[in-house]
């Protein structure tokens, strides 16, 4: 009982080799392996695995910059669970190419304006990939993973909506919207009895409700829109870097499938009811009528060719839609609020804490925006106004450089990408190209860590910089909403210097950038707030 409580031995230890003979060579390795016990081999095994890890991951690194060994199986797990900005500059630093390891995952990450570049502009051998849950969240079949000439001709049905015309459309929607949520900033003050309140995610909230209005108009409840933009944090968060890619109840991605599944149930609704008012000759009011109304004229258009009743005034469309479902209008206006929420919430977060420490910027972009409407601070404006305000365009074009919402764009390799002629990525790796650095560039950019609007109001930066302002990407999948981005904060922060006073009351942390998908202040932007008297 005492041996067999303390020994456990291996199968091949109670055989004599049987009829099997070997060579002289080999039967001391076929002895120890019989004497060896369970653990032995267990042991030997793990061994084995960490050995083809490591060489693994060095194979894979080459000559780029990089840990010189992995830590075995995570690698940097525990670091990308929470992300540090200074982390990432750091890699950023090392070279132009480096890499990291986590757990089956080799990634590339590509620092300087020219690699990545490089990256955005090779659907050859790249595709957007951003995680592996994404499919879960967002439908295996959504647009957003399509690739080569699938993805090209699904974006030319997507261009009319992001039109200058389409544009201004949307302009009375956001306006009411705005209008709103600043009597909400408001009251937030008022609650906390006057004391700075942070107000990150107020503006996450209002950057959602801006975004439904402007997509889905008002087919979606304010009820459902609050629900969305409370529940959004947990889509954002189920979307990290590194995550587990199973959905298992109470992890991260399960909450955020939740969430996802709610908001696709929601833009299906409106889908249908946009279907039916659009049928009917109901006046464009967002993104999801244009859409459609496409989609119906080019169905009249086939018809027509069909049964050879085109008539001279008949315009033919560019391009013709086919008609897509409900389900499938939802993931697409879904992939439209995922590209835009958490960057344009980042964005308006800085754009805010900026302009409270920037009285004088702040000043001139009140000037501009009662200028432009006439001395009437309540009076909306139209694209021709919107776009005449130069200065405030100007402010918004230098805070997306100053602080790029994103700051990486994950690409998965789809076959052995050269991406130097000494290094080629390995198929299967991802590569992410860094918008920071070429945005930061001081051969660029004089003085690149400050913020200084006049680079693109009086400056060359907008000559200079073309290739380096990497915001909204470029390539095949640059951003569809670049446009109306940029003229939807300017919206935002117009009409707020004319109805408002706001003060930053600023922290240790306040300069500290926390990255969640996108960056936000540490101490995520306290603020008190007024109504303006003038």
């Amino acid at each position: 009982m005492a041996t067999n409580a303390t020994s456990f031995t291996s199968p091949l230890a109670s055989v004599k080799y049987g009829a099997v003979n070997f060579p002289s060579q080999l039967e001391y390795v076929v002895e120890a392996i019989s004497q060896a016990s369970a653990w032995s081999v267990l042991f030997t095994i793990l061994g084995l695995l960490v050995a083809y890890d490591q060489v693994s991951y060095i194979l894979r690194k080459g000559s780029i910059e990089g840990p010189a060994w992995k830590m075995p199986f995570i690698g940097p797990f525990l670091q990308s669970v929470n992300p540090k900005f200074e982390e990432y500059y750091e890699k950023w630093n090392s070279g132009e190419l480096s890499c990291v390891s986590v757990f089956h995952k080799f990634v590339v990450i590509a620092s300087t304006r020219d690699m990545a570049r490089k990256v955005f502009n090779a659907p050859a051998f790249v595709k957007p990939c951003v995680v592996d849950v994404a499919h879960k969240l967002l439908g295996a079949d959504n647009w957003v993973f399509l690739d080569g000439k699938a993805h090209v001709e699904f974006r030319k049905g997507l261009n009319g909506l992001f039109t200058r015309k389409a544009l201004e459309i949307y302009l009375p929607g956001q306006e009411e919207v705005y209008n709103r949520y600043f009597k909400r900033f408001l009251e937030v003050t008022k609650e906390a009895g006057g004391k700075p309140v942070p107000f990150m995610t107020e503006f996450r909230e209002v950057i959602t409700a801006v975004s439904c209005r402007t997509f889905v108009g008002h087919y979606i409840s304010d009820e459902a829109v609050k629900k969305i933009a409370d529940d959004y944090y947990l889509i954002t968060a189920a979307l990290e870097l590194v995550n587990f890619p199973i959905i298992v109840p109470f992890t991260k991605t399960w909450y955020g499938k939740k969430a996802a599944d709610m908001v696709l149930a929601e833009f299906a609704k409106c889908a249908a009811k946009s279907k039916v008012r659009m049928a009917a000759g109901g006046a464009e009011t967002c993104i999801m009528d244009a859409w459609i109304k496409q989609m119906i004229e080019s169905k009249k258009w086939r018809e027509a060719e069909a049964a050879g009743t085109i008539s001279e005034d008949m315009e033919k469309p560019n391009p013709l839609l086919r008609d897509f479902t409900d389900y499938e209008i939802s993931q697409t206006i879904f992939t439209f609020l995922f590209a835009s929420q958490d960057a344009t919430s980042s964005a308006a977060t800085w754009l805010f804490q900026i302009m409270a420490q920037r009285p004088d910027v702040l000043d001139r972009v009140r000037d501009e925006n009662l200028q432009v409407r006439n001395g009437d601070i309540h009076a909306p404006v139209n694209m021709d106004q919107l776009e005449s305000m130069a200065y405030t365009r100007a402010v918004v074009r230098e805070l997306l450089r100053y602080r790029p919402p994103v700051l990486m764009v994950p690409y998965v390799v789809k076959k052995a990408f050269p991406i130097t002629p000494t290094y080629t990525v390995p198929k299967g790796a991802m590569v992410i190209p860094t918008t920071y650095m070429a945005l930061r560039d001081p051969e660029v950019y004089e003085n690149p860590d400050e913020f200084d609007p006049e680079r693109y109001y009086t400056g060359d930066a907008e000559v200079k910089g073309a290739k380096n302002y990497l915001v909204f990407g470029t390539g095949p999948h640059y951003c569809l909403g670049q446009q109306y981005a940029q003229l939807n904060l300017a919206l935002f922060v117009g009409k707020a210097s004319l109805l408002l006073d706001w003060k930053h009351h600023p922290t240790p942390q306040s300069e500290e950038i926390k990255v969640f998908a996108t960056i936000f202040p540490k101490d995520d932007c306290p603020l008190t707030f007024a109504e303006r008297k003038w």
